[in-house]
Order: structure tokens, then C-alpha cells, then sequence
């Protein structure tokens, strides 16, 4: 049995969740929460970062982070199932790295309101961290992804990472993006796992 380490509302945790669900992996995949503020937390013998999602596979050694976990568990599926071979792949793989990073931006913004008292914020840091999901969202606003068959990697990481937005930033990304909103609905409709991996604290 592989072992996930992750926490329920990490969007890159959700990521590696619905990519198993999609390639039919997930009755072999035991979630194990992970607290990575513990200083004696397993998860940091696992992964000498302390970071999730961690995966722990059955040998007992480790892969991490999602981009890699989630390039394993499409190998583990025979290949090129959520992560194309062909001519879309670098496509698929940009805009993972893009909505990656809108997830970076957002969790930077809440660990400074989460780790640093209120009088020692930075506000150009957050602004640096909230102009970069500005210009990711405008960008995706302008050209959505497809949004059909089988989701791909790209689309996936999109998705979490706009979950993730609702999730921490009360949507407020919504009514700038109606594209991306349409967007999201289609994935959604299309992709069960998207509701079944959504934190519900």
C-alpha cells in the first residue's frame, strides 16, 4: 500500500488525490494526515523539507513534490494517462507550473498572516505574491483550457489551484474571471473527485 502525507486542505495534496482517482489508484493509496508545523512529525524523516504531499511508497522510500508524485503515479498507470507523451505535453506541464504557482503566491500570502504579527506584515511582499496570481488568473481569463475527455495534469492543478482561492481568499477571484468560473463548473461537472477531495472544515 502506498502511502500519501498530506493535509485536507493543501491544494497540492488535492492535486495528487484527484490525479489517483483518475488513473483508478486511489484503493491503493492510504491518505496519513501530516502536520507539518510538528517538529516531531514523521513527515520530516520522510521528506527532509517537512513539506506535503509526501508519498511513501511501499519499499519505504519517498518521492515529493506533486509534480513528481503525480509523474509516478501516471508511470504506476502505464503511462501518458493525465500526462501526455505527445505534442500537448510541455502545454499540460506550463500550465501546471502556472497554476503551481498561483498555489505558491496564495500560500505565501496566509503563512504572512498566519506566522508574522500583524504590525510586522509586509504589505508590498503580499502585493508582490497577489500580482502574480493577478496576472496568472488574466492570463488563464484570456484562454481557458479545454475543458473535455479525460483531465489532464495542467487542468487538474488549475482546478486545486482555483479551489484553493475560494478556500482561503473567499473567491474573491470569481467576478473578474467569468470565463474561469465557466471553466471551473465544467471541470467540476465532469470530474467527481474535484467535490470529493474539497475541504468541508
Amino acid at each position: 500500500m502506498l502511502v500519501l502525507r498530506s493535509s485536507p486542505t493543501s491544494p497540492f495534496g488535492r492535486k495528487v488525490k484527484i490525479a489517483a482517482s483518475e488513473l483508478g489508484l486511489t484503493d491503493r493509496i492510504e491518505v496519513v494526515m501530516a502536520d507539518t508545523n510538528d517538529p516531531s512529525e514523521s513527515l520530516r524523516q520522510q521528506n527532509p523539507l517537512g513539506k506535503i504531499p509526501t508519498l511513501v511508497l511501499e519499499d519505504g522510500t519517498t518521492l515529493f513534490d506533486s509534480r513528481v508524485v503525480v509523474e509516478y503515479l501516471d508511470a504506476l498507470a502505464g503511462g501518458g494517462k493525465i500526462i501526455p507523451t505527445g505534442t500537448t505535453r510541455f502545454a499540460q506541464l506550463r500550465l501546471q507550473a502556472l497554476a503551481d504557482g498561483i498555489c505558491d503566491a496564495g500560500l505565501l500570502q496566509v503563512y504572512e498572516g498566519r506566522f508574522r504579527p500583524e504590525e510586522g506584515r509586509n504589505a508590498n511582499w503580499l502585493a508582490h505574491q497577489d500580482g502574480k496570481i493577478g496576472r496568472a488568473l488574466a492570463t488563464l481569463e484570456a484562454d481557458p483550457p479545454a475543458s473535455e475527455g479525460r483531465p489532464q495534469i495542467g487542468e487538474i492543478a488549475l482546478a486545486c489551484a482555483l479551489g484553493y482561492l475560494d478556500l482561503r481568499f473567499e473567491g474573491k477571484w470569481r467576478a473578474a474571471h467569468p470565463r474561469l468560473v465557466a471553466w471551473l463548473d465544467a471541470f467540476a461537472a465532469r470530474v467527481p473527485s474535484f467535490e470529493s477531495t474539497r475541504f468541508k472544515g
